[in-house]
């Protein structure tokens, strides 16, 4: 018969074909059908049902805007999120849970600790949620798959509350680190300003007075210096002069005590006096048309007129009584009288005054060069100075650097101490499973059905296959290639038709119960998972 169907390769099969061979090979269909569903789904409820527990953790972002104040921890969310999870999927902490919860009960005296933290790692499952750009972390999931739904909804929770305090911790200790190396940076770079200050502070004491910034009082005072020092070499001048004066002056008037007097009885040497006054008036007006009443030379001019006038007066006085005056004795035996006497003391004031004025010139002058000098080396010293200042102000650059960075970086610690900082916050609390996350018994019961199906096509083609009868006129007219003259009709007795039925309403009924099977193992698999 195999040899039959190899000689028809290109009959088709119409619908009516099909459900004769359906019609035939109904149990060759519905019995395989119903044992391979039976088969797959009953598996499906062998296999321990596993409870699936998650939570949403939202990542919040700082309550204070980082343009007021800037966080310590700067990188990139994702890697410090791996780097949290790794130290909560260690070895140590996993074997807390597991006694903690008292997770794995039944295998923890069978299996070593390492297989048991192993397989808790697979239990755990974290997915992560982007926003819109794919690259920014908004918020993750964390799972837990258990055998029991209450155990999966408390290792959620203990895993949710490790990721939220793990975050909180590392966060607070980097942000206090910085805090910590910036103070160590900044009591070294405020030692170095120390020794900056130091070193300039000993710069210009060392150097008092050749500093740049004395340059411009240096000049003030060299010009008054210089300035005294040409009115002291004036005043040293007009002392010589008058000390000339008053030598000859002595000398006219010892002169003139052995001189004949003039006709009208006044002595010669008077016309000296009153040159010199005219010479002192001359000296005094010009002196007055460049300085005030209260110079010193405009006052020492106006004594030098009075004392002469006074001179002038006492000698003519002296000289009109001089017949009857009695005269003065010096060691030398010659006779003086009291004008000669007052000249010598003026003699010997001026002469005075000429030691004084020159000590103080001399005094002006090493004054004078010794701000010289100081000007002089004032180019080099500027050098000096900028090389050492060049120092100070890198370092106060850097310590006011450092003072700033330090105190954002206190700032930041103090917000993330606050919990104001980047933080983890639950938005949906860790559920508690209803329905067994594995296995899905839903879709086992697809899968049950599409191999009952297939098994059921898998027989019903084998039956036919393998049967050799004929049941169509088609069938037999390939076979004999004769055309079919008469056809001989079945006839069946009543008892042979109502068996018939009977097997027919069976055969329905068979198929109904089948297929009202499945639709419950369907509906059971939905309601219960």
């Amino acid at each position: 018969m195999a040899d039959d169907f190899e000689e028809k390769p290109g009959e088709k099969f119409n619908p009516q074909q099909f459900r004769e061979i359906i019609r035939r090979r109904h149990w060759y269909f519905l019995i395989p059908l119903f044992a391979g569903w039976a088969v797959v789904w009953g598996a499906s409820w062998i296999l321990p049902s596993v409870y699936r527990s998650g939570t949403l953790i939202l990542v919040e972002q700082p309550t204070v805007p980082q343009q007021y104040v800037v966080p310590n921890i700067t990188g990139n969310l994702q890697d410090r999120l791996q780097s949290i999870t790794q130290q909560i999927l260690s070895r140590t902490r996993l074997l807390h849970i597991i006694e903690s919860l008292n997770l794995y009960a039944g295998d923890r005296q069978k299996v070593a600790p390492d297989d048991l933290v192993e397989r808790m790692r697979k239990d755990i499952e974290i997915e992560l949620v982007h926003g819109q750009g794919r690259e920014e972390l908004t918020a993750f999931n964390v799972y837990f798959s258990a055998g029991n739904p209450y155990t999966a909804q408390q290792v959620t929770s203990a895993l949710t509350n490790l990721f939220i305090s793990e975050n909180l911790e590392e966060r607070q200790q980097q942000s206090e680190d910085t805090t910590k190396f910036l103070q160590t940076q900044l009591e070294e770079a405020r030692k170095s300003l120390s020794e900056q200050e130091q070193k300039v502070r000993e710069f210009k004491d060392q150097h008092l007075g050749e500093l740049p910034g004395q340059l411009q009082s240096n000049l003030q005072i060299l010009s008054g210096l210089q300035t005294q020092l040409q009115a002291e070499e004036d005043a040293l001048n007009t002392a010589k002069q008058q000390g000339v004066y008053l030598q000859s002056l002595i000398g006219q008037y010892n002169a003139l005590q052995r001189s004949p007097k003039t006709a009208d009885g006044a002595p010669v040497g008077l016309p000296a006096l009153n040159a010199e006054l005219e010479k002192l008036r001359a000296q005094l007006a010009d002196l007055s048309s460049h300085y005030t009443d209260r110079h010193p030379d405009v006052r020492k001019v106006k004594e030098q007129i009075a004392k002469t006038e006074k001179m002038k007066q006492q000698m003519i006085a002296a000289l009109k009584a001089q017949p009857t005056s009695a005269a003065a004795s010096t060691d030398d035996g010659e006779m003086k009288s009291e004008p000669t006497l007052q000249l010598q003391s003026q003699l010997q004031a001026n002469k005075l005054e000429i030691t004084n004025r020159g000590k103080s010139i001399r005094e002006l002058q090493g004054r004078i060069a010794g701000y010289q000098a100081h000007l002089n080396q004032e180019p080099v010293r500027e050098q000096q100075l900028t090389d050492l200042t060049r120092g100070y102000e890198q370092s106060k650059a850097n310590y006011d650097e450092l003072l700033k960075k330090k105190n954002d970086s206190e700032l930041a610690t103090s917000m993330e101490l606050r919990q104001q900082g980047e933080h983890f916050r639950i938005l949906d609390p860790p559920s508690l499973p209803i329905k067994p996350y594995s296995p899905d018994r839903l879709k086992w019961c697809g899968i049950a059905l599409l191999a009952g199906l297939g098994l059921g096509v898998a027989f019903t083609a084998a039956a036919e296959f393998l049967d050799d009868r004929l049941y169509s006129e088609q069938e037999l007219k390939d076979l004999v290639g004769l055309s079919i003259l008469a056809e001989i009709p079945s006839v069946a007795t009543a008892k042979e038709e109502t068996r018939q039925q009977h097997r027919a309403w069976l055969e329905w009924a068979s198929a109904g119960l089948v297929f009202a099977v499945i639709l419950a193992g369907s509906a059971v698999s939905y309601l219960r998972g």
